[in-house]
């Protein structure tokens, strides 16, 4: 079975030959193909060969379009509030945001994504993937959420801030970076991603009142337009971090895969998201992939598996470290190959699978 096939039926119930496994894994699959950091984040042709390598060597269910937080950011309004450093992404300067003077906003435009830039860049990935993989395996694309550009472009303490002080702004900031994320999501499927991550990580640190009054509609307005214009296309919503607080809010989302955290309670989750619902993830990226041994992670990749049910997706809650022994890796992969859906290992918990 296609590893894309498999991917969708797992979302629509539909029978496969054995579960999907979909790692987030960047600065890993770098260190992989031997390649540094900064090059991976800086050449869209670098970070095709490390995501089609690590894909073929470990048998990842997609390539993953992700590297860093500063591709929206540098084309709206230049690199002055980034900082780049040798082996892993570029960051954002907080002192020097480009949001300072919130008067600044008026002056952004949506970027255009297939003009000469970074998110040209990311674009340009995914063509050399679709040339090499025809097809059969997922391809994973990325933009940047309402509230995680938000935050990139004001810093995370000033949009904290700010959604306490000035509710105003904060809305008319997220009407902005909502539609970068649209105009940016199409463009990626239009150059062959079947799959658009939306990334919303700081969306965790908020309570449920203000996740529903200033984060969630504009998650569905990205959402829905994306699915408008492209019904075919499986959406994947990424928040870091522990968001149990927010699964009844998140479950009114038109999302495919929910990929959540390990912080983040997974009984409750499924409770909260209902059972038809496919969760990606939470096998814990420290204690199980970092730190444990094989054994480990294939049992905590059988918790994860019975309390998800058939509609689940093995991988870690968030980015794999690029210091995960591989054999770990191959073991969360090979845990995916040798269990299909309807058939969890009911109480497979052994030594270090408590939930973490």
């Amino acid at each position: 079975m296609r590893p894309f096939d498999r991917v969708k039926s797992i979302i629509s119930g539909q029978p496969v030959d054995h579960l999907a496994a979909q790692p987030m894994v960047m600065m890993f699959a770098a260190k992989h193909a031997g390649i540094p950091y900064i090059d991976y984040t800086r050449d869209g042709e670098t970070l095709a060969a490390a995501q089609l390598k690590v894909v073929r060597d470990f048998g990842i269910d997609c390539v993953l379009m992700c590297s860093d937080p500063a591709r929206e950011v540098i084309d709206i309004a230049g690199d002055d509030s980034v900082k780049w450093f040798e082996d892993q992404g570029p960051a954002i300067a907080e002192e020097r945001a480009a949001l300072l003077d919130k008067a600044r906003l008026n002056e952004f435009a949506v970027p255009d994504p297939h003009r000469e830039g970074r998110m040209q860049d990311r674009i340009r990935s995914i063509e050399i993937c679709l040339r090499e993989l025809g097809g059969e395996t997922s391809i994973v694309g990325w933009v940047e959420g309402p509230l995680a550009l938000a935050q990139e472009l004001r810093g995370l303490n000033r949009i904290m801030t700010d959604i306490v002080d000035d509710p105003t702004f904060v809305r008319d900031l997220m009407d902005f970076t909502s539609e970068v994320a649209i105009v940016y999501a199409i463009a990626q499927i239009e150059a062959g991603a079947d799959t658009i991550g939306i990334s919303d990580a700081a969306a965790s640190m908020l309570g449920p009142g203000h996740y529903r009054d200033l984060v969630l509609p504009w998650q569905r307005r990205i959402l829905q337009s994306v699915r408008d214009v492209h019904p075919e296309v499986m959406l994947r919503q990424h928040m870091c971090g522990n968001v149990a607080r927010l699964i009844p809010d998140m479950a009114t989302l038109p999302v495919d895969i929910y990929e959540l955290d390990f912080p983040t309670d997974l009984t409750a989750a499924r409770a909260g998201l209902g059972t038809g619902r496919v969760i990606l993830g939470n096998v814990s990226t420290v204690t199980d992939l970092l730190q444990g041994t094989p054994e480990h992670v294939e049992a905590a990749a059988a918790r994860c598996h019975e309390i998800c049910g058939s509609y689940h997706i093995v991988g870690a809650g968030c980015e794999v470290s690029p210091r995960t022994p591989p054999e770990n890796l191959r073991a969360l992969i090979r845990y995916a190959n040798q269990h299909k859906p309807e058939s969890p290992p009911a109480g497979a918990f052994g030594p270090g699978s408590e939930p973490s």
